[in-house]
């Protein structure tokens, strides 16, 4: 009774997360002088060349694709960087108050982001960061740190004492250690933490809306915003089709590396 429930409630799941994806897909293919203004459940004909084309080019998420996927590409590889470092920090290194800074970093992910919009907005308009690429991409590093560090430094307290005091016996330094030892036996989590950063930075709009505004600048979530504006009048088979170019990234890099992510994740969870 239980497996029977339990595999009924999984396939209701399923089939409530399909739905939408069902919907975009059918609508997407519409051309847009037939749309009729309610969504479709059945294909009213095949144009959906013409409408990844004109969101693309026409609409300008193209631009903001391919700045999205660097600042996605970048922020989430500098970020596990600097959490790795600082999980070894806390983990393996002999610094007074280790749960004290595990707390610090570790805290930059319990508050709402919007707390620090204000504040943010103004060092940014201050400091000539504002509508920038260093600048989203700086707080897009620093946003995606604390999640990271508390993913490497889960699986980095699995791992035996011993081998650092084997490493320090044979007189390595702490850098070797670090960059010989900790990062190659901890290249699953990494690899999670890095999926995880990417599909945040990649899903981002709130920081791409409040920080840039410019076309060459802006995310690509930013841009499908302005694109759903412009082409409201239109019909939504466009603005579909442009939510179905920017789903893609986040499902390739998941179906890809799927594996390195779940023994990650499993490995952070122990």
């Amino acid at each position: 009774m239980g497996r029977t429930f339990r595999n009924l409630f999984v396939a209701g799941c399923v089939v409530l997360w399909l739905i939408p994806v069902y919907l975009l897909v059918v609508n997407a293919l519409t051309p847009v002088a037939e749309y009729a203004g309610q969504p479709d459940w059945a294909p009213q004909g095949f144009a959906l060349w013409d409408n990844l084309s004109t969101a693309w080019s026409q609409a300008g998420i193209g631009d903001s694709f391919l700045n999205s996927l660097a600042y996605a590409v970048v922020c989430g590889a500098a970020a596990v960087i600097v959490a790795a470092m600082a999980a070894f920090a806390v983990v393996v290194l002999p610094i007074p108050k280790p749960a004290f800074w595990f707390w610090l970093i570790y805290s930059g992910t319990l508050f709402p982001l919007q707390m620090f919009l204000a504040p943010l907005f103004g060092m940014y308009a201050d400091g000539n960061l504002y509508d920038t690429r260093l600048g989203l991409m700086l707080v897009y590093a620093a946003w995606a740190v604390p999640f990271a560090f508390f993913l490497v430094r889960n699986q980095m307290t699995t791992m035996p004492p011993e081998i650092t005091e084997a490493a320090m016996i044979d007189g390595a330094s702490f850098r070797r250690i670090f960059w010989r030892i900790h990062v190659p036996l901890m290249g699953s989590s990494l690899g999670a933490a890095f999926i995880f950063q990417f599909t945040a930075v990649w899903n981002d709009l709130l920081f791409g809306i409040t920080l840039s505004r410019s076309p060459d600048i802006q995310p690509v979530m930013a841009a499908l915003t302005s694109l759903n504006n412009a082409y409201a009048s239109s019909g939504p088979p466009v603005i579909l089709a442009g939510a179905l170019i920017v789903s893609l990234p986040t499902l390739v890099v998941f179906l890809t590396f799927r594996g390195l992510f779940l023994r990650g994740v499993t490995a952070s969870a122990r």
